[in-house]
């Protein structure tokens, strides 16, 4: 009896010990634990979307002190922006296509309008060569690319768990443990979102005369009028 007892006990303890294993092994933490890695990587665009945000007032300040004429585009530059920073993200915004969709389209606006307003160094030499200007553009340069790898990790992720939730196993924890685990909203590359600003900008040729096509030699030299 004690013998058998003993043994009783000794496979009670390892099945307490083993079943951390079997439960590891059979995928049950798999959904979690893509689940934060897709968080993460949507905490990381909000952060450089956030960076964005606080260059522009230096970058409008900086274009209104040599170009005060464009008003029209730096009011919608400060638009865009406050619009922007007004729509509120969270954790759940990932999973409600409504307010995801709501925060792309407010960024990828701001976007817009902010490559209209770099834009406008090519008509400003002095604003060209202002040093905090460059400074701020090769500062935003940088944001822009930040953006776009962090939108791409994050879709890559989103679409790593959402498939997760589909497939077996997985999918079995899915709709029991994790019912509560919602598939997540990857970015579309819009036709905003398309022309993100660049910050570098080549001057554009003027256009030639009336009635002079592209690539033809000059007109000849009037001849010299007759004695």
């Amino acid at each position: 009896m004690q013998t058998r007892s003993l043994s009783t006990r000794l496979a009670r303890i390892a099945l307490i010990l083993l079943a951390p294993l079997i439960i590891a092994g059979c995928g049950v933490n798999t959904i979690p634990t893509k689940e934060e890695a897709a968080k993460a990587k949507w905490a990381e665009v909000q952060n450089q979307y956030q960076r964005r945000s606080d260059l522009i007032p230096n970058l409008v300040n900086t274009v209104k002190g040599y170009a005060a004429q464009e008003k029209s585009t730096l009011v919608e530059v400060t638009e865009a922006r406050a619009s922007a920073t007004q729509v509120k993200v969270d954790a759940s915004t990932i999973t409600n296509p409504a307010q995801f969709q709501q925060f792309q389209q407010a960024q990828d606006k701001l976007s817009g309008v902010l490559g209209r307003l770099m834009m406008i160094q090519e008509k400003y030499p002095d604003l060209k060569s202002n040093e905090n200007f460059l400074a701020l553009q090769s500062q935003l340069e940088g944001t822009e690319n930040r953006i776009a790898i962090s939108r791409r990790d994050y879709n890559d992720s989103v679409q790593d768990f959402n498939t997760t939730l589909r497939t077996f196993p997985q999918v079995l924890w899915a709709k029991s443990v994790y019912s509560s685990s919602k598939p997540m909203v990857l970015f579309s590359a819009t036709q905003s979102a398309q022309t993100a600003p660049t910050v570098s900008f080549d001057t554009t040729p003027p256009p030639p005369p009336a009635g002079v096509t592209p690539g033809s030699p000059p007109p000849a030299a009037p001849a010299p009028a007759s004695k």
